[in-house]
Formats: structure tokens, C-alpha cells, sequence
């Protein structure tokens, strides 16, 4: 992941150091694109990463309505530039029934963004980085196929 440095108050920040098995789940209840980001925010909120999930979930929301996440071989990328975070957040969700986004899309996996106003070009770095390595069909499937967010994790931390 050495392509994804990013400086953050002047410290490297690697793709591998935002991946984190807590921020993870294996199996999303939501069928639809509202309810699935709801259950990653209260995910991230669970674990300490976002202090106001309603605005939060708000600006998301607004943001969603606004500029539709493009989904790309049933992978998302939801994401919100915020004042509410004083650092980059990112919370993982998997369904195998699959997630319905707008345009009637499915998302089978979903990584949800937060990142600092000020953080946008670090941001820019570390999701082009994310979806390069999500356009192999093989981490793809390595990724449905983990059963523990520790495997799915690991599948994303050893991919070159």
C-alpha cells in the first residue's frame, strides 16, 4: 500500500493503518442504500470514530442525493468531506444479497468515507488506492469469501 502514503499532521498514514476489524461487517441487514449506510455509521460510532451520527448521517444523506456513489463491479464508495471528524474514518460493510443504491445499482460491498474538510487531496490518494485494488475480481471474491472481519481485513492489508 506504499502508493497510498498520505501526510496527516505531517505523520504517513497508510491505506493499511484506516483498515480496521472492528470498523468491519460481514453481514449488513439493510437491503437498501439508506438503512446500509445508517448501520455503518452507528458501526463507526460504536467504535469511537463519529460523535454526531445524526448530522453526520445528514450530510451523508444530502451528499448521496446529491452525487450518487457510482458502483463499480457491486462495490460503493459512499463518502463525506466533514467538519465533523478530525480524521479519516472508514467503515467496511459486506451483503451477499446485496445492497440496492440509486439507479437501481447493488452494492455487495460498501466502503463508507469520512474524511476531514481539510484532508481532501489525502482523501483523493488513499480511495483511488482503495478502488484500484477493488477493481481485481480476485480481491473481490477473496473479500465475499472471508468469514471473519479479521480475514477480510487481512485480504485487503496483503493485496500489493
Amino acid at each position: 500500500m506504499d502508493n497510498c502514503q498520505i501526510i496527516q499532521r505531517q505523520m504517513p498514514i497508510a491505506l493499511s493503518d484506516l483498515l480496521n476489524e472492528r470498523h468491519a461487517a460481514l453481514r449488513l441487514n439493510a437491503r437498501d442504500q439508506s438503512n446500509a449506510l445508517r448501520e455503518l455509521v452507528q458501526l463507526l460510532v460504536a467504535n469511537g470514530k463519529i460523535n454526531n451520527a445524526d448530522k453526520f448521517l445528514e450530510e451523508l444523506t444530502a451528499r448521496e442525493q446529491a452525487r450518487p456513489s457510482v458502483i463499480d463491479h457491486g462495490v460503493a464508495f459512499p463518502h463525506l468531506r466533514t467538519d465533523l471528524i478530525d480524521e479519516i474514518v472508514l467503515g467496511i460493510g459486506r451483503s451477499k444479497a446485496g445492497v440496492q443504491f440509486a439507479g437501481n445499482e447493488t452494492a455487495n460491498l460498501i466502503f463508507l468515507i469520512g474524511v476531514p474538510q481539510r484532508m481532501a487531496s489525502e482523501y483523493l490518494i488513499c480511495v483511488g488506492a482503495l478502488a484500484r485494488l477493488l477493481q481485481d475480481e480476485a480481491v473481490r471474491t477473496a473479500l465475499m469469501r472471508a468469514r471473519t472481519t479479521s480475514e477480510l481485513i487481512d485480504v485487503l492489508k496483503q493485496t500489493p
